[in-house]
């Protein structure tokens, strides 16, 4: 159920293709635990006006309801705050939600309005139809931003500027202490924080894997790892900011395949992925090397974090076709031993997920590769690991007692070629 004193209505704002400024796309109203989705007649008028994702809303008059086993559309959860976004507007209302006894009380459409407006893709929403307001503009220097992440991280009060700051990061995706960060350019970067708690040198780690990623031949968001204090912080490229001025219209691959985060998550497959590519995508065969290609690298680096959420497609409503976008969150996770799995199973069964070369290869089929192509794309991402990973921890200013700590337990670990 909905509740009590939680937000009933919002409405969409999106940005559309090569456009600078949103137009109001229609209205969401929350109901007995679903959020439906209604077209504005002033959109449906427009001329350039796209379905803002197919098959899930499509152009058309009346209320749309989400799919079964949905709460709210995919692509409108997909411009949501995950768990750190959440956590930052729970921790900002928390002190009054806890004296009415109603800590929980903000519901779906509450996250959608109380988290900042410069959001992952190109919606954002607004608690009006007419008057578009950005929400959490307020900028703040990187160590500042650092300093209010590790604050919050430790349950100690925020200046509100800094809390205004931080939430301006709200709206993005992910688990882990993020902000983001104003450039010249005006498209931004995302910046991510060390944990105290972080068992090793996590944000080294993902710097180094993205790095390489590059040097792969995978396309990858640009990332550089700064000094700041004692800390050290990844800044990776806004991918989904083409101009200045602009957004890119995105969906996950957990919307892609019409499943929810909190439910559905654990059925989402690499093997569904590769056969929507195969059907609804710019350039099937190269996409469907490069999701091998990012698979296999994701073994080779220990990241076991390859969830649905974390691989994203650019949604082009004017052709009504996909393109992956740049990769992005590739973390190697902590690992204590031998052989792990993935997150998404990768055969073409979509039940295997050990974390093997191998198997991996005997899967080529689906990614439309001979064994003997696959093989070579693996062996190529495993021997540029081997001869530049040095680098790769320079660039990402990991200690050589670090580096070394990494490679053979999550990087390259020897159960990835049993």
């Amino acid at each position: 159920m909905t509740s009590e004193g939680s937000p009933t209505v919002a409405y969409v704002w999106v940005w559309l293709p090569r456009a600078v400024e949103p137009v109001v796309a229609g209205r969401l109203r929350a109901r007995d635990d679903i959020v439906t989705f209604q077209y504005g007649s002033s959109y449906l008028r427009l001329d350039d006006a796209v379905p803002l994702y197919l098959p899930e809303l499509p152009k058309q008059t009346g209320v749309q309801r989400p799919a079964d086993g949905l709460r709210i559309a995919g692509c409108v959860a997909d411009a949501g705050p995950d768990s750190w976004g959440q956590r930052i507007i729970m921790e900002r209302r928390g002190a009054a939600n806890r004296l009415e006894g109603r800590y929980d009380a903000i519901g779906p459409l509450g996250f959608l309005l109380e988290s900042g407006s410069d959001r992952f893709g190109a919606l954002d929403f607004q608690v009006s139809p007419e008057h578009y307001v950005a929400r959490a503009t307020q900028q703040a220097p990187l160590e500042k931003l650092l300093e209010a992440a590790d604050r919050l991280e430790q349950g100690l009060p925020l200046d509100p500027v800094l809390e205004q700051a931080l939430l301006h990061g709200s709206s993005l995706g992910g688990a882990r202490p993020k902000a983001l960060l104003q450039t010249d350019d005006e498209l931004g970067r995302i910046a991510k924080f060390a944990r105290r708690s972080d068992p090793y040198p996590v944000v080294g780690a993902e710097g180094a894997a993205m790095w390489l990623a590059r040097q792969v031949g995978i396309n990858v968001a640009a990332v550089e790892v700064l000094r700041c204090g004692d800390s050290d912080v990844l800044l990776v490229e806004r991918f989904d900011r083409p101009g200045a001025g602009q957004r890119a219209m995105t969906v996950s691959a957990l919307t892609l395949q019409g499943l929810d985060a909190a439910t559905g998550g654990r059925y989402a497959t690499y093997t569904n992925l590769a056969h929507d590519i195969r059907k609804r995508f710019t350039e099937p065969k190269a996409t469907l090397r490069e999701l091998f290609a990012r698979i296999a690298f994701n073994i080779c680096v220990g990241n076991t974090d390859d969830h649905a959420r974390n691989h994203a497609a650019f949604w082009d409503g004017r052709t009504e076709m996909l393109t992956l976008t740049p990769a992005y969150d590739i973390c190697p996770q902590s690992r204590a031993g031998g052989e792990t799995q993935q997150t998404m199973a990768y055969d073409a069964a979509g039940m295997e997920r050990r974390s093997r070369l191998s198997t991996l290869v005997e899967s080529s089929d689906l990614y439309q590769l001979t064994k003997d192509e696959a093989r070579e794309v693996a062996s190529e991402i495993v021997d540029t690991i081997e001869r530049r990973w040095s680098e790769a921890a320079e660039f990402a200013r990991l200690s050589a007692a670090d580096g070394a700590r990494l490679m053979g337990t999550q990087i390259l670990n020897p159960s990835i070629h049993y």
